[in-house]
């Protein structure tokens, strides 16, 4: 299958993903019921974030024209993905990455979120056979040419011990923080919540962490944030925001709520869902200092970073930790 068809593909698959075709919304419907973080409303977030930033046509021309992908090549490489499931699709980019290379794919997909990607997988086989040859699923990856791996700490270590002796790309758990100043404006403040409460707050690009200045006025922030106030009625985050509130009641620990978010002042960058941590910091220097870049860190949000509302729509280039997924394909 030659390059150019490979992109034809995608882009009608990104023309399906914003269409009404009656399979995809039972799929969409389906893949609600199987995991409950997965709302409707978040759903359709990550499938036409999917179309727009990633399936369009000039995006994947000017993508590619950039690496050294051949226009014809039999595909000799296979490459095994594990995919996380922390939100609908996450492992989508590495897919695409993989096929709009020229290699074949071995996906191990996470229970969490293995509904969305094989179907869209089964409708590229459905049209265009070649494809079947090109993307298979297994539980097991055994066999691979190399390896992208996507988990938590903890199951990094056995990707680096299955893994290792292949090339590979291992990711391990991230997340987000921003950096405020005290003069941003309602609407960005407005933005600010969607960064943190988006997908219930479990994406690595989420907001977990926010810098603010001493004597920073919360009371907008919290105002802000009530737009999501609505997610509190959601079983599983509710149970969450109850647990968390009760632990820093019983260690009479200080927090502010809107009642769906509470704050607490903590330097982690990690915080749990239903809550965001806040540090303070007194002047530049103090803040270069707290916020350095860390290991753990995906995103910064705020002025002259990421633009406060867009940390969960990255650009096709946007490669997760930094790292260019498509170079590394190209080398293989």
């Amino acid at each position: 299958m030659n390059l150019q068809h490979r992109i034809d593909l995608l882009v009608r698959l990104g023309q399906y993903i914003l269409s009404a075709d009656e399979e995809w919304l039972e799929c969409k419907e389906r893949a609600s019921r199987e995991n409950g973080w997965f709302i409707p409303e978040f759903i359709e977030l990550a499938t036409r974030n999917i179309a727009r930033f990633y399936l369009e046509n000039e995006l994947l021309k000017n993508w590619v024209a950039s690496y050294q992908i051949p226009l014809h090549q039999t595909p000799g490489t296979t490459v095994g993905i594990v995919m996380a499931g922390n939100i609908p699709l996450v492992g989508f980019h590495d897919f695409l990455c993989v096929f709009i290379s020229g290699h074949k794919a071995l996906i191990k997909p996470s229970s969490k979120d293995q509904v969305l990607i094989k179907h869209l997988i089964d409708k590229l086989g459905d049209w265009d056979e070649e494809t079947k040859s090109l993307v298979s699923f297994s539980d097991m990856l055994k066999g691979c040419d190399a390896y992208i791996a996507t988990g938590s700490n903890n199951s990094s270590r056995y990707f680096d011990y299955y893994f290792g002796k292949y090339p590979n790309i291992i990711r391990r758990n991230r997340t987000s923080v921003a950096i405020l100043t005290g003069e941003e404006t309602k609407e960005e403040l407005g933005k600010l919540a969607d960064d943190v409460y988006q997908y219930f707050g479990l994406g690595c690009r989420n907001v977990t962490k926010i810098y603010v200045p001493k004597d920073y006025d919360f009371i907008p922030l919290l105002e802000s944030f009530k737009k999501y106030n609505y997610l509190a009625d959601h079983f599983k985050y509710k149970n969450n925001y109850d647990y968390n509130l009760a632990l820093h009641l019983l260690n009479k620990k200080y927090y502010m709520t809107n009642d769906s978010i509470l704050l607490i002042e903590e330097p982690a960058i990690f915080s749990p869902i239903s809550q965001l941590n806040y540090e303070f910091y007194s002047d530049n220097d103090d803040l270069a200092e707290k916020s350095a870049p860390v290991q753990d860190l995906q995103c910064v949000v705020g002025k002259g970073f990421i633009a406060f509302g867009q940390a969960q729509s990255p650009a096709i280039t946007d490669y997760a930790d930094g790292i260019d997924t498509l170079a590394f394909l190209s080398e293989l």
